[in-house]
């Protein structure tokens, strides 16, 4: 069980869903997700485990949150307590 922490993320894993895109929620934009991450070594292994899905593209580690323009992306902020396998080295 993991328990929220409410200190600021020290940096972020962005991503690109090709398979969400243009629509659902999505509709004519480009699906983003932003994972939060507590450390480097945790944002490493959540871009580890998106390079090994197909559908997720334009992975990057970052520190400074990133911004998307809404006119053209949704973008999702997912943390460890709502994508948890994310966050587990090898899981996918």
């Amino acid at each position: 069980m993991t328990t929220k922490t409410t200190t600021k993320p020290v940096c972020y894993v962005t991503m690109t869903d090709k398979f969400m895109s243009g629509w659902g929620m999505a509709d004519n934009k480009t699906n983003k997700l932003i994972f939060e991450c507590d450390s480097y070594s945790q944002a490493r292994i959540v871009a580890d485990n998106a390079s090994k899905r197909s559908e997720m593209k334009y992975i990057n580690i970052c520190s400074n949150r990133p911004y998307y323009n809404k006119d053209r992306y949704y973008a999702q902020t997912k943390t460890i307590e709502d994508y948890g396998t994310w966050y587990k080295d090898g899981a996918f």
